[in-house]
């Protein structure tokens, strides 16, 4: 495996001078093992985890369970692809068991939300149904623990 692509998966969040320091290769090379990485549409990108419980305006996040008929000839993809296409839609899976695709949406408010599953998600042709789960707290974020929870209870001693 291409050892910045296996730092890119372990690592995290290494600035690239680690990751020449960790993999035993110069900087500039780092910068071309990413630079074909990106060539060849492996690594798509950087990208901020980000705590938007902390902002005022923090958009409204949902999970979607989809059902759907098959199309002859394009399978799950062609719904997938469409789906996937929508501005309200961050993520979108195929899934094994009960339901077929796995649609991550993000909103303005819930109404927002509700509108797009309503209005556009189940409208599409072949969409035998949907289900809508409201993200209401986040505690981890693509493996960063995200503070601001509750304090920590302590429990009194307990004295025999």
């Amino acid at each position: 495996m291409n050892p910045v692509l296996k730092l890119l998966i372990d690592g995290g969040s290494l600035t690239t001078g680690q990751m020449a320091t960790v993999s035993g290769l110069t900087e500039a090379e780092v910068n071309q093992h990413l630079e074909q990485l990106k060539k060849d549409q492996v690594f798509l990108g950087w990208r901020p985890v980000l705590d938007l419980s902390r902002e005022a305006a923090a958009a409204v996040r949902a999970v979607i369970e989809v059902k759907v008929t098959p199309e002859r000839g394009g399978g799950f993809n062609r719904f997938a692809e469409r789906i996937a296409r929508f501005d309200e839609v961050e993520s979108c899976y195929l899934m094994s068991g009960s339901y077929d695709l796995l649609v991550f949406v993000r909103g303005a408010s819930l109404q927002k939300v509700a509108g797009f599953v309503s209005e556009k998600l189940s409208t599409i042709e072949g969409v035998l149904s949907t289900s809508t789960h409201f993200m209401l707290r986040c505690y981890k974020e693509q493996g960063f623990l995200l503070e601001g929870g509750e304090a920590p209870t302590t429990r009194q001693a307990v004295t025999p």
